[in-house]
């Protein structure tokens, strides 16, 4: 993507590089501190930290157990309203999400999430409704689902727009794609003049304001 925008814009992919994240960050300020609140769909997936396989057969291990793996990989955690907003935050591990679900989801809200054993400690602040996707996906009482699809799109947009998206950045790549969730009915016209509007009103970013100067 970044490259396109530098041929679009006749710029150094430098430039675009930067460009690209500044107003991935002012999208993302629109939801700095936001609260989700109602049904609430919880749930996390991984992305990054690839381990390219060895050459030989014998020589390769299971990359799906922790020893084998790098290191790098992170949790993407979406607290989706049914009909409402996408908040996304990075973690290294799911059960490292509890406390910031806490903080992210208004009192009185009822939570869905998956079977997975972490996600116990809701139930002392929420009314929690759980679904076993071994057996179901949707009991008529409880489902992820909305939740799941934003995680498809977010892969896709990892497989076919960004191709590798680093841990450092990965936050804020999830909150572009939650700002894109929540304005997906709304016409490209419109879009682009909400990020424009987003990007005049956000202050100098401190993150990237000189980021190759810096030797980044």
């Amino acid at each position: 993507m970044d490259l396109q925008l530098s041929r679009d814009l006749d710029v150094q992919y430098k430039t675009a590089f930067v460009l690209a994240h500044k107003l991935r960050e002012a999208m993302a300020a629109e939801d700095a501190g936001a609260v989700a609140s109602g049904e609430v769909e919880i749930d996390g997936a991984y992305f990054g930290g690839y381990v390219k396989p060895a050459n030989w057969k014998e020589n390769r291990r299971d990359r799906r157990l922790r020893k084998n793996q790098n290191g790098k990989r992170r949790v993407v955690i979406v607290a989706r309203e049914r009909n409402g907003k996408t908040l996304t935050f990075v973690v290294k591990s799911e059960d490292a999400a509890v406390p910031t679900i806490h903080e992210r989801v208004a009192p009185g809200s009822t939570i869905h999430a998956d079977e997975a054993p972490h996600w116990d400690q809701l139930h002392a602040r929420f009314l929690t409704k759980r679904i076993n996707h071994s057996e179901v996906y949707s009991d008529g009482e409880s489902c992820t689902n909305q939740a799941e699809s934003f995680f498809s799109r977010l892969r896709r947009a990892e497989f076919g727009t960004y191709h590798h998206v680093a841990g450092p950045y990965l936050a804020a790549y999830a909150a572009e794609m939650d700002w894109r969730e929540d304005h997906r009915r709304v016409s490209n016209g419109e879009q682009f003049m909400m990020v424009v509007a987003a990007a005049a009103s956000h202050p100098v970013s401190r993150q990237w304001k000189g980021y190759w100067q810096r030797g980044c």
